[in-house]
């Protein structure tokens, strides 16, 4: 594998002048992650705050037993008990790891972690936070294969009735199978093939939901470097957030307006807001009849959207106390409550995080915390050598592929293979027809019994039978110049399917089958740095 950095903006304007450190966009954040001491203040701020280590370790520990393990994930668990800090990422359990840049956000994690630990000569453990208490199941049953020259979704079967957290999504184990063996026939075999096809089917059998599939995986590619993961609604874990509960839930209607009044300042500075929150919104889902309804506040009760039922705050809180499994966070309340949980030396995210962490800092701020470093996860695209030859043979730019894709290079091309001459005749064959058949409707109109309308019907026709021919013309010279486009539809779905980036659409399957184990320790061990710029790994 090799390395090239290029200068790729970020889409989102608000996370492209935050990775630049421009106001106004730091003035919503609590530090300058350009500034070379920002990981010294950081370890201060957490100095002066305590945190669970023993319990947070053992919870974590139990939620990964039964999952792949290593001696560097146990030397990961030690040091977080003893005085260790945490870079942590976050994302949702999508099969197969879902999109390509979960894989980046956990490569990210490790490289700061490791990165950090060496200039800080301190400990410092990668922690990645499944969310699995999310209920979106359409975000993650699903991935993207290429089909010829097109891509296509590639469905989970089993459906999931109502709001039910991923967590609590079990899957039938055969069709689970089944599913994976028809994804690994459509990319075909390869060396790799079936050593993958069997540590698949043994993940499958070893568990029984998505996340926990979803954990294993992600485990088995990234033991080796002491990765930790927890599950964010693993009921041992809500025992550690019980009391943290209590504050969001009596300062339910005081967080809300704080993200109100931080989201009205953003606005006035000309950026638009990424969360839809309502001014009676709580930021917290309870789970009641096996289904996740959020709370919305009014007063001194709070109704659950789902039946309308109110519950009052006494009642609330005292079914905290005695079932906290049953309570979850919104996108408001997790990263405080992450916060409130790990020693967080940093946090890595993409750019819509970036821009929505942006509007919690007074939140923050009431709750008695900072917002810790943000740190933009690494932006990585994978070119295969034979995607690169390809585009050196059309002539085509790597940085502006990235950015807008083949499709201004591709009607260049059409435009330079196309017969104007042809064009030119069938547009003037027509034009004359057009000019023949005003007089000939005009005399036959002058008859009457509906020859004017016989008229436009055989004008109709006789311009159907051009425009076939026009474009029974444009098939051919597609047809004789296939190669060239099929060679520009591979370009276009490697590096930027359905017109983004291909981190957010190819998963990571493809690669192992293709490449075999060794391709994520290789990709993890590239010396990638965190310095704004785009990562094009050449594989």
């Amino acid at each position: 594998m090799d390395l090239e950095n290029l200068n790729i903006p970020a889409i989102n304007q608000f996370a492209s002048l935050y990775i630049e450190q421009k106001e106004p966009v730091t003035s919503f954040f609590h530090y300058n992650i350009n500034q070379s001491d920002v990981y010294s203040q950081r370890m201060e701020d957490l100095a002066a705050r305590e945190f669970p280590r023993a319990e947070l370790t053992d919870c974590i520990a139990g939620y990964m037993k039964g999952l792949p393990g290593s001696r560097e994930v146990n030397e990961s668990l030690a040091k977080l008990k003893k005085d260790a800090v945490a870079v942590v990422a976050g994302q949702q359990a999508g099969l197969l790891t879902g999109p390509l840049y979960t894989i980046h956000k956990i490569i990210s994690i490790i490289k700061l972690a490791k990165q950090q630990e060496k200039e800080l000569n301190h400990h410092v453990v990668p922690v990645f936070w499944i969310a699995g208490e999310d209920h979106d199941y359409q975000e993650v049953n699903h991935i993207y294969l290429e089909k010829g020259n097109i891509i296509e979704k590639k469905g989970y079967p089993e459906r999931v009735s109502g709001k039910k957290m991923t967590s609590d999504i079990s899957y039938d184990r055969n069709v689970m199978k089944n599913w994976v063996t028809e994804i690994l026939k459509t990319l075909g075999e390869t060396p790799h093939t079936k050593k993958l096809a069997g540590e698949l089917t043994e993940m499958i059998e070893d568990q029984n939901d998505i996340v926990r599939f979803f954990a294993h995986f992600v485990m088995h590619l990234f033991k080796d470097f002491g990765l930790l993961v927890i599950d964010s609604a693993y009921p041992q874990l809500r025992s550690l957030e019980k009391h943290h509960f209590h504050h969001l839930i009596e300062g339910s209607q005081q967080i809300t307006n704080a993200v109100l009044e931080q989201q009205g300042e953003i606005k006035r500075n000309g950026f638009n807001t990424q969360l839809d929150i309502s001014p009676d919104a709580a930021n917290i889902f309870i789970n009641l009849n096996n289904e996740r309804a959020l709370l919305e506040r009014e007063d001194y009760s709070f109704t659950e959207k789902n039946t309308g039922s109110v519950i009052s705050a006494a009642e609330l809180l005292s079914m905290l106390e005695k079932t906290p499994e049953n309570f979850s966070n919104n996108v408001v309340t997790r990263p405080m409550m992450q916060e409130w949980l790990f020693p967080t030396l940093a946090f890595i995210g993409g750019p819509g995080e970036i821009a929505y962490w942006g509007e919690l800092k007074k939140a923050f701020e009431y709750v008695g915390l900072k917002i810790p470093p943000v740190i933009p996860r690494l932006s990585i695209t994978l070119l295969e050598r034979e995607v690169e030859k390809k585009m050196d043979l059309l002539g085509l730019s790597l940085s502006q592929v990235l950015m807008n894709g083949v499709t201004e290079e591709r009607e260049r091309y059409w435009e330079s293979i196309k017969l104007p001459s042809l064009e030119m005749e069938i547009s003037e064959l027509e034009q004359m027809m057009q000019k023949k058949y005003e007089d000939i409707r005009d005399k036959t109109a002058r008859i009457g019994h509906g020859l004017d309308q016989i008229a436009d019907k055989n004008l109709s026709i006789h311009l159907q039978q051009l425009d076939f021919l026009r474009k029974r013309t444009d098939k051919a010279l597609r047809d004789k110049h296939d190669k060239t486009f099929s060679d520009f539809a591979k370009v276009d779905n490697c590096l930027r399917p359905g017109g983004g980036p291909q981190e957010r659409t190819w998963n990571v399957l493809y690669f192992l089958n293709k490449y075999g184990e060794d391709f994520i320790r290789n990709l993890t061990s590239l010396p990638m740095d965190f310095d704004g710029n785009h990562k094009v790994v050449y594989v």
